[in-house]
């Protein structure tokens, strides 16, 4: 079995140009990631066959996209303005500073609110330094920003944490819009802004990342069922694209461990090879978002029914963040096997997000006639199926483990035979097993793997 490091995953992904560091040029930014053309390809994937399923195969979705800087107030109602922090502890040598949860620091909170620390010391692992005198306090980790040309507090802003808040500000519009009927959901995905007091293990803790989050409108009654329902939806989404059930571990989340305006929270999880942590949420917010922001901004955001007058509805969310996700499918998919008595390493991606769908090679690029019928049949393919790669570089065993590399399911090789017959080999990623197939069904063959 292929043991699956993330120095592995970090050494592919940027040499095959999946994922780069950011700023690399310049000694890189830690938290902040670039995507290749292989790695944008994959994130577009995922993104397209999760909007496909949640909201474009549905009648009962509605697709936003808010603005990424929103009113300040809005976050002051939401409640991310006063809480959204987390504990930091700074060492006394070196002054790098360091989430209180990462060191193994016990600490409570006393009835004011107020961190305590423990009396248990931490030992830097930055310097190595021991820290036995040290404070805890609340770092909040929204990123500050102005709007307009003055900088003071009337101009005071944020970039968004959580994608959420432009959903449920834009609850009233939507109502208004298109008279939805309940129990009905709002779908974005897009950018959101943490800044991390330690981002970590590769695009799994980063400071800027992208979120695919639901909110789903439903009667307060009804939630039970309906949180249930968008378990196992969540969980099928996963398995179309190549993470199974049996990876996947379900972990009810206590009380005291609940985001403030949760009543119940799964956090699914998966084992990365830095251990089992989460991978996405499904969380029951009741109504406190709507509740918050009709309160606040004295505009009603109650709905409407026929024969149960106005309320306020409440909130299933499933969250899901797109780096995570890719990283989750990447192991998944990296694998290291023996293929003719070579060693080789590959990527078995589920078709359905693999950034190439497949490869064209002329059998030997110094044959003009090869050469030209390769760019008749990889033109005439790319039409219908626009993920289709052109590699006459090296030798045909080489561009073969090239492509397994970047996980592309087959590969179509013009050969002297195709400009007897019109067929080409076409060879399969997992298996390398090569068949004779005729060029007009090259489409389906595609289409179907």
């Amino acid at each position: 079995m292929t043991e699956v490091t993330m120095e592995k995953i970090v050494s592919l992904a940027k040499r095959r140009g999946f994922i780069y560091p950011g700023s690399e040029i310049y000694g890189g930014l830690s938290g902040f990631w670039d995507y290749g053309p292989l790695g944008l390809e994959l994130k577009n994937n995922i993104k397209n066959l999760w909007w496909r399923m949640f909201v474009q195969e549905r009648d009962d979705m509605y697709g936003v996209d808010a603005a990424i800087i929103m009113q300040k107030k809005a976050w002051e109602a939401s409640g991310h303005v006063a809480g959204f922090s987390d504990p930091v502890v700074e060492c006394k040598k070196c002054k790098r500073r360091f989430r209180a949860d990462h060191v193994s620091i016990k600490y409570q909170k006393n009835e004011l609110g107020k961190i305590l620390a423990g009396k248990e010391k931490w030992v830097c692992e930055n310097c190595g330094a021991d820290n036995e005198k040290f404070e805890v306090r609340q770092f909040n980790m929204m990123f500050k920003t102005y709007v307009g040309p003055t900088e003071d507090e009337s101009s005071t802003s944020y970039l968004r944490p959580e994608t959420a808040g432009g959903i449920f500000v834009n609850f009233k519009n939507i109502i208004d819009s298109f008279h939805p009927k309940l129990p009905f959901g709002m779908a974005q995905i897009g950018k959101a802004f943490r800044n991390e007091i330690a981002p970590r293990d590769f695009v799994f803790r980063a400071r800027e990342f992208e979120q695919m989050e639901i909110e789903y409108f439903v009667r307060e009654k009804e939630w039970k069922e309906s949180f249930e329902i968008w378990r196992e939806q969540s969980l099928g989404f996963l398995k179309s694209i190549g993470v199974e059930k049996s990876s996947i571990h379900e972990l009810e989340v206590s009380p005291e461990d609940r985001a403030h305006y949760s009543k119940r929270t799964i956090d699914f999880e998966f084992d990365f090879p830095f251990g089992r942590k989460e991978l996405f949420g499904l969380a029951y917010r009741t109504d406190f978002d709507l509740s918050r922001h009709e309160a606040s901004s004295g505009v009603e955001l109650k709905y409407l029914e026929e024969g149960e007058g106005k309320f306020i509805p409440h909130v299933i969310e499933p969250s899901f963040g797109v780096e995570r996700i890719i990283l989750a499918v990447l192991q998944t998919a990296y694998t290291e096997d023996t293929l003719g008595k070579e060693a080789r390493t590959y990527l078995k991606f589920n078709p359905a997000v693999a950034p190439v769908k497949a490869a064209v090679f002329p059998l030997l690029k110094n044959k003009p006639e090869l050469v030209a019928k390769a760019r008749e049949v990889y033109t005439s393919l790319k039409k219908n199926v626009p993920q289709i790669m052109w590699d006459d570089n090296g030798n045909i065993g080489k561009r073969y483990r090239r492509q397994d590399e970047i996980g592309t399911p087959v590969c179509i090789t013009i050969d002297f035979q195709t400009l007897e017959d019109d067929t080409v080999t076409v060879r399969d990623r997992d298996t390398g097993k090569q068949e004779r197939v005729s060029v007009s069904e090259l489409e389906q063959q595609i289409k179907v793997n």
